[in-house]
Order: structure tokens, then sequence, then C-alpha cells
């Protein structure tokens, strides 16, 4: 039976502690258990958690000699791991265990340098401080989960689900996963990645000296503006409003329209029940394919995706 050691860094995320749990343990090959499922912590004993309660491990790091798979769950920790913890990573590691992490374990297991010239993710609100200090890592924000052979890494929280599934899918194929799939009512395989769930706001503004034209523009995204209005409201040269627009918003004049109207789209898409074609035109896009197009490379899925995951549908706006 394969066995799989769960590693709890303290302060320990609970969900995601629990979430090899949930799914390794559902899965079974000819109404046999395919998964033994092991807690570990170095220090064994009760645990704190980023909530208010509490758990106990009975298992220590020796956990990780028998096993085949090692993962590291997301802690309240992305720094000052204690150097019994690294080393058995490395051990795990070098003795061919596949190692994977959930969330911010990713920081465990870069720590140990398991990450160095490997793709990898971890939570997004995290992306920065990970690429900042792990620069030999080939970080990927945007995405659920990261597979390079024998090294995983999930995403934030849920996305941990994902990768659990997908080791599922791996050992045992599509059908065993999609069983344990819906025996934890979560959806097989979930399209697009991260970049769907991050807030991607424009850079900060620089200045103010164009900031009448810009909200003029925003109230007339679904017209179709070109440079030479946004000059001539602004009373300026086309020359002289890109130089000053770049200089205020680190973004072109045409760049920041785009961005603000995929924006825009996203925001029809979540609140109204307007077609997409209609939800091209109000935001300024266009075509229904102009939209897909700009909609998939900025957000990473369809709009008719986007909106079937995060709809709160109300009548369309008169």
């Amino acid at each position: 039976m394969h066995r799989i050691a769960v590693v709890a860094v303290p302060p320990v995320t609970a969900f995601d502690l629990t979430i090899p749990e949930l799914v390794f343990s559902a899965v079974e090959i000819g109404g046999a258990p395919a998964y033994d499922v092991v807690v570990c912590t170095a220090e064994p004993g009760v645990l704190v958690t980023t909530g208010s309660v509490r758990v106990v491990v009975d298992h220590g790091l020796d956990a990780l000699r028998g096993a085949d798979t090692v993962i590291v769950t997301g802690s309240g920790r992305r720094d000052g791991f204690g150097p019994d913890l690294l080393d058995a990573l490395r051990r795990a590691a070098g003795s061919g265990r596949r190692i994977a992490s959930i969330c911010t374990g990713a920081f465990a297991l870069a720590s140990a340098g398991l990450l160095d010239g490997r793709p990898a993710t971890t939570y997004w609100p995290y992306s920065e401080e990970f690429t900042r200090r792990f620069p030999r890592v080939d970080v990927r924000a945007g995405v659920l989960y990261t597979d390079d052979g024998d090294v995983f890494t999930s995403a934030g929280v849920a996305a941990g689900l994902d990768l659990c599934l997908y080791l599922v899918r791996l050992d045992h194929g599509a059908a065993v996963a999609n069983r344990t799939a819906r025996l934890a009512v979560v959806a097989p395989v979930r399209h697009g990645g991260q970049r769907q769930f991050i807030e991607s706001p424009a850079p900060p503004e620089q200045g103010t000296a164009l900031a009448e034209t810009r909200a003029w523009a925003l109230e007339r995204l679904g017209d179709d503006l070109t440079l030479k209005d946004l000059a001539a409201h602004a009373h300026t040269s086309v020359r002289h409003l890109t130089r000053r627009f770049r200089a205020e918003t680190g973004l072109s004049p045409l760049q920041w329209l785009l961005h603000q109207r995929v924006d825009r789209a996203r925001e029809l898409l979540e609140s109204t029940t307007l077609p997409v074609e209609q939800v091209a035109r109000r935001s300024g896009l266009g075509s229904s394919e102009s939209l897909r197009q700009h909609f998939a490379r900025r957000v990473g899925v369809s709009p008719t995706a986007y909106r079937n995951g995060f709809a709160h549908a109300v009548p369309p706006p008169s």
C-alpha cells in the first residue's frame, strides 16, 4: 500500500492538513484502501494552528523514512524552518521519495533547496515574496499546481485538493480520480489557474495631471475611444498624452484602456446575466471573440468559465 507522510509545520493551517487525508483515504482499489496516510511533525504533541483549534500529532519525522510520498502542508510559517525538518526533506528527496507541497508548504521545500531550477507555485498573495527569496525557483504564480516529475507544488488552500486528485490520477487513472472527486464533492478537474482569483488592479497612479481624462474615459469604456479622443479631452498632443500617461500610470493609454475594459467585463460577468456579446460591447472590447482572447490572456479562463465560477447575477442594467 502506498504510504503518504503528511508533514505538519506549526502554526498549522488545519484545512490544508486535512486535505490529503480526505482525498487519499477515500481511494479504494478492489475494495481495499490504496493509501496509508500518516501525519507527522518535527515535535509530536499538541500543535497550534492558524485558527482557534489545536491539533494532536503523534508521529515524528521518522515517518518520512517509510513513505512513498511526502506532502508538506501550508502553515503560518514561511521562514525559520528547523534544521531537522529541512534535513528530513532533503533525505526523503535524495532517496527517491515523491515530494509535494500544499499552499505555503512550498516555502519549506524551497528552503530545503528542493525547488531550485524547478517550476513551482504557492498561494498567490505570497508569490512576490517567494520569487524574491528564492530566485533560483521557476515560480508559476498563475497555476493551480505544478508537476516536475518527482516534485509537485500547489497553490493556496483548495488547490491542494486539485493536486491530491492529480496525484491519484497519476497513480490509478482518471476513473479512480473522478470517483474520488465525487466522494469529496469537488470537481475532478478545475479549469484555469490562480489568475482568475487574483485581483489585478492597474499599477498605482503616480500623478493627477490626467486624472480627469482617465475618469472621463472610465465613463465611456464602451465607446470606440482613440488616442486623439483622449488627447482632445486633455487639451494636449497625442505625443505628450502618451508620455504623461505612462509617467502617471506605468502604462500607455491603450494598455490602460484595455486593462480597465477587462476589469469592466469581469464586473459585468459577475453581476449581470448579459450575453457575452453584450458584455464585450459594453466593456469596449468589441466582439465576443476579442473578449475571449483578452480575457483568457489576462484572467486565464474563458468568460463563460469565469461567469460559472463567480457569477452572482442580477438583472442586466438598463
